[in-house]
């Protein structure tokens, strides 16, 4: 069942509201700084819920955190966070960036769509929430959770913002919960767009050193970003679930960053050459030919892990939003 198919009702018996997402389905980067005429348009849809306190209201309006479920689509925990925020008097909206495209997981296989179109969802979801009468366009931000991490990610980096929702506009804050920084713009500039990464140092999926580069990239760009590494905590460790080995996963944190210039061409990682015709798949297809991918890989949390996580994420927010 689609996700805007399910009656989702939170404590205190608010209901999430259906929004519709008017977005696209860029084939690279390139395509969507450089030749946006002709993107392929579809709509995707999420979960609206307005808290009953007015405890965080300013001139009458509400901060809001989009939370961007990752690889499997939206999970229990990704509801469970949303519903965190909303009885901290937060309004929160999930994406379901999946159930339009007919997708329901991309862990065997990214390549269903590109990541270049989750960071379009994501901003394309900005513009709608932004004109919502309740929400404070000031105060938004995304939660994006490994898929939805690199997602949230891009689409703090104004590159890649300024061409799809105009100059200086979007994301007050992103968190991103263990993203993939596999794909980094050659200029990662976020501006004002405060950035906070969680991750285990145990993560099988994607790499924290990868991670550790695209924050230090950040700030000698000008912008604020920190990460907290866990010791020991896997991929999903927010999970709430016991830790299990995900059989079908297709992973590669080892692979070399794809790099992407000004106009959004991919820059190959063996040519140093910028070339607007490369997409996800080729540069996947090229680390399975170097030997970089491999199948399996844990997710899921030990005692604690999943309370560190909400404690981080409420501080966060409450700095950033509140």
């Amino acid at each position: 069942m689609r996700f805007r198919d399910q009656d989702i009702v939170f404590a205190g018996g608010v209901r999430g509201e259906n929004f519709r997402i008017p977005t696209a389905n860029p084939l690279n980067y390139f395509h969507v700084i450089s030749h946006s005429i002709d993107l392929p348009r579809l709509a995707i849809d999420g979960k609206l819920f307005l808290p009953a306190s007015d405890s965080r209201r300013r001139n009458g309006k509400l901060p809001l955190v989009m939370v961007v479920p990752g690889s499997l689509g939206v999970a229990p925990s990704h509801l469970a966070h949303a519903e965190t925020m909303l009885s901290d008097g937060f309004a929160s909206f999930v994406l379901d960036c999946f159930g339009a495209r007919d997708v329901t997981s991309t862990v065997a296989n990214q390549t269903q769509f590109s990541f270049a179109a989750s960071a379009y969802d994501v901003l394309a979801a900005w513009q709608v929430l932004s004109d919502h009468p309740q929400i404070d366009a000031s105060r938004i931000g995304a939660q994006g959770h490994s898929r939805g991490g690199s997602a949230v990610l891009t689409a703090a980096t104004r590159r890649f913002a300024d061409a799809v929702v105009g100059a200086g506009a979007g994301f007050r804050s992103v968190l991103a919960a263990y993203p993939w920084s596999g794909h980094q713009f050659v200029d990662p500039s976020v501006d004002e767009t405060e950035i906070r990464v969680l991750m285990g140092d145990a993560d099988e999926w994607c790499s924290p050193m990868q991670v550790q580069g695209h924050c230090q990239a950040i700030r000698l760009s000008g912008g604020r970003a920190t990460m907290r590494l866990i010791g020991g905590a896997q991929h999903s460790f927010d999970r709430g679930t016991d830790i299990e080995n995900v059989a079908d996963a297709s992973v590669s944190p080892a692979a070399p960053t794809a790099y992407i210039a000004n106009d959004g061409a991919f820059i190959h990682p063996l040519t140093g050459i910028a070339d607007s015709k490369l997409t996800d798949r080729d540069l996947m297809v090229y680390a399975l030919k170097a030997g970089y991918g491999r199948k399996g890989a844990k997710i899921g949390s030990r005692d604690g892990d999943a309370e560190l996580f909400k404690a981080d994420m409420l501080a966060f927010w409450r700095r950033t939003l509140g």
